[in-house]
């Protein structure tokens, strides 16, 4: 071989060598990134949801995105970070069932109609991060009215570590019936306005429209049950969307995608019909029958009760009629709620953010406790309950060994006084701390 070729070979070679070796030390780095050194937090409090006991002092050992031990005192590693949180209370970041991601306060119609898909998707990715700085570590988004599918994107560049923001289950656009609750019926119809849900008038169309959407992403199926809703004599009346059969049709096609179906749903007979149909959840529920709370504690369908944004509704209206209306069904709500209560509704939380400002929703948590609820149960509600209807069960909600590390701190204890999980000063999710 001639000198100059066998140089060319040479040189080839030890620059292949070179490669490898450098793709060996870069991939020795990656998971070096991968697998950060343990946590150890410290606190003086840690609540036990599931029993409702709280330790004091109370530790975690937090390894590799998860929780590797819990007690008064727990193994401290060799290279492991200690945080000392100092008089805080420890307890499972919060689930927020009910939120909207791609809506802001304001009109809530006109934002639809006048803000662009790629502006409300901008906004989301703040909300999200709102969110998730208010401890808020999992997520429900009931319908990005009128974006679609768009909260894929964000589901996506969260789990893929591109935001920052919660878990999160997502729905895309809701489903309504032409003419129903979110469809455009107040604009000028020669204009043409899109309704802000996916329209579907049958059985056949409810089963058409979930598979679209699951193609697109979707985690479960958002429907619309009632509306309109009017007061007379301070009663609750409801007109109902989809019949029993039409609703079982969707739950059966959820069941075959491994996805579930939720509803809004105010009142009876809408409540009766979803319950009939093993929805996994009732969202609003501010009217249920003897037989609909029957069904749902046969059949552990929780109660959604959104009271936080029934009570800024009450407040925040464009006339002091529309206030009034607003106030008179959230006097109607209470004194339901407390009879749901006394019948033993299963409950999960959840806020309906979106028209109030996100990050502000810990205040659903509060009003459950003000209306009736003691504050473990309204905190199992929250954290056990909105485990199981995210699907994340023996996941997240619990501080326990082998749960994923969603942990934050609030100020003060809970269970004492219920309006600590607005003073959240530490936030962990996954295991990497996103706010101390």
């Amino acid at each position: 071989m001639p000198t100059s070729q066998f140089d060319f070979v040479f040189k080839r070679r030890i620059c292949a060598l070179a490669g490898l070796i450098f793709a060996m030390l870069a991939a020795g780095a990656c998971a070096a990134q991968q697998a950060p050194a343990p946590f150890v937090l410290h606190a003086a409090r840690l609540l036990e949801v599931d029993t409702g006991n709280v330790l004091q002092p109370g530790e975690i050992l937090v390894d590799a995105h998860r929780i590797r031990e819990v007690g008064k005192s727990v193994q401290h590693p060799a290279g492991a970070r200690i945080i000392d949180l100092g008089d805080v209370t420890l307890m499972p970041g919060m689930i927020d069932a009910h939120i909207h991601l791609f809506l802001h306060p304001g009109a809530e119609d006109l934002q639809t109609v006048e803000e662009s898909i790629p502006w409300r998707v901008i906004l989301a990715e703040q909300a999200a991060k709102d969110d998730l700085m208010a401890g808020f570590t999992a997520e429900r988004d009931m319908g990005t009215e009128g974006a679609g599918s768009a909260d894929t994107a964000i589901r996506d560049a969260i789990n893929k570590g591109i935001i920052p923001g919660p878990r999160l289950r997502i729905s895309g656009n809701a489903i309504d019936i032409l003419g129903g609750h979110e469809d455009a019926n107040k604009y000028n119809p020669a204009q043409h306005v899109l309704s802000n849900a996916d329209y579907a008038n049958s059985a056949e169309q409810l089963v058409e429209v979930m598979r679209a959407q699951h193609k697109e992403g979707s985690d479960f199926a958002k429907i619309y049950e009632t509306g309109h809703d009017s007061m007379i004599d301070g009663v609750l009346h409801t007109g109902y969307q989809y019949t029993a059969e039409q609703l079982s049709a969707a739950v059966a096609e959820g069941r075959r995608m491994d996805a579930v179906v939720a509803v809004h749903a105010m009142g009876e007979p809408g409540t009766l019909y979803a319950a009939q149909a093993g929805v996994a959840s009732i969202d609003h529920a501010t009217q249920l029958s003897d037989e609909t709370v029957r069904l749902m504690r046969e059949k552990h369908i929780f109660a959604v009760p959104t009271f936080a944004i029934f009570e800024y509704f009450s407040k925040h209206r464009d006339s002091q009629d529309q206030a009034a209306r607003e106030a008179a069904l959230l006097d109607y709500k209470i004194s339901e709620f407390k009879k749901q209560v006394a019948a033993g509704v299963p409950f999960a939380c959840g806020s309906d953010v979106g028209p109030f400002p996100h990050g502000t929703q810990a205040r659903e948590l509060e009003l459950m406790v003000e209306y009736g609820m003691k504050p473990l149960a309204v905190l199992q509600a929250d954290l056990i309950n909105g485990a199981k209807l995210l699907g994340w069960e023996g996941q997240i909600g619990q501080l326990k060994p082998g749960f994923l590390a969603d942990i934050i701190a609030v100020k003060g204890d809970p269970l004492d006084d219920i309006t600590a999980v607005e003073r959240v000063s530490f936030v962990m999710k996954d295991g990497a701390v996103v706010r101390q």
